[in-house]
């Protein structure tokens, strides 16, 4: 007699492999790189109004992963010709045929709508906002088609998550979280165009449209090393702004430390190190500042 024990035909084991298979396409494990950002304005925004926070901060992360999974989604489906002919993408759901477009349509739909309803519970200014946003996180996945600074796109893509915490907390826009978006955006753009080294010879072939392809590696990594240098500088103003203390600003010298051990670890003809520049100090960096702001502002408001 047939079981429906095995692995074939368990629908929970087939929705279980299907969830792992979404959840790799788009890449859920980096939301590490702009959750604590969106934490952070989060907690700026609150100003010690903890109460406030712990009402709205669940309402605001689920805003932000359904943001970015929509934006990774629809990337995914913009750029399938694309992942199909790059052999280092070529594994992707789409191109491997793991999943099919309407399943990747209804999971960036169902994102979409799940950023709006969180928005909606925040405050009417997120709710009215949620479609700029949506548009700006989806709108990058168009721009290696015609600029070179789509690394420029990602970063105000991403620079959402901040601006979007504030104003999820206070209702309004304010100057730090302009200067913080602004260091999101310079981040990005320098850890993006180390990235896109990968794929130099590809964009070029394909008439894409990367820093590295318009002006070569070496120079591509030259503006990745000005832009982290202005974010660092940006952070600072952050912290001005905001009437952050000491606690902070060592956050933001070791932020710069950092960037300036993942800018040494890639050089324009040697990519061994680009996983650990990318990855592991990326994550360490937002992580790290996210919690030391978070000691900075609850050792503010003690004393």
């Amino acid at each position: 007699m047939a079981t429906t024990q095995t692995v074939g035909g368990n629908p929970v084991a087939r929705g279980w492999r299907q969830t792992k298979i979404i959840l790799e396409m788009i890449k859920f494990e980096h939301t590490i790189f702009m959750m604590p950002f969106a934490l952070m304005a989060a907690v700026l925004a609150a100003h010690g109004a903890w109460n406030v926070l712990y009402a709205k901060v669940g309402w605001i992360l689920l805003a932000m992963v359904g943001a970015r999974s929509a934006a990774m989604a629809f990337n995914r489906i913009v750029d399938r010709q694309f992942d199909a002919l790059n052999p280092r993408t070529a594994k992707r759901a789409l191109p491997a045929g793991q999943l099919t477009v309407p399943q990747v349509v209804v999971f960036t739909v169902v994102s979409s709508g799940l950023l709006v309803f969180a928005a909606a519970m925040l405050n009417p200014l997120a709710l009215k906002l949620s479609p700029v946003a949506l548009l700006l996180v989806m709108g990058y996945s168009y721009t290696k088609r015609f600029t070179a600074f789509s690394h420029f796109f990602l970063g105000l893509a991403l620079a959402v998550a901040p601006v979007g915490a504030w104003i999820a907390i206070t209702g309004r826009i304010d100057v730090p979280v302009l200067w913080l978006g602004g260091a999101v955006i310079c981040w990005l753009f320098g850890f993006d165009t180390i990235y896109a080294l990968q794929d130099t010879e590809f964009d070029r072939a394909n008439g894409l449209h990367s820093l590295p392809a318009w002006l070569g590696n070496a120079r591509a990594l030259a503006l990745s090393r000005v832009a982290h240098t202005v974010m660092i500088g940006l952070l600072g103003m952050t912290g001005v702004t905001a009437h952050l203390g000491l606690v902070y600003y060592v956050a933001v010298g070791l932020v710069a430390i950092l960037i300036a051990y993942e800018q040494s670890l890639v050089k324009a003809d040697d990519l061994s190190k680009l996983d650990v520049a990318f990855f592991t100090l990326n994550g360490y960096i937002s992580v790290g500042l996210f919690v030391l702001t978070l000691v900075d502002a609850i050792w503010r408001v003690r004393i």
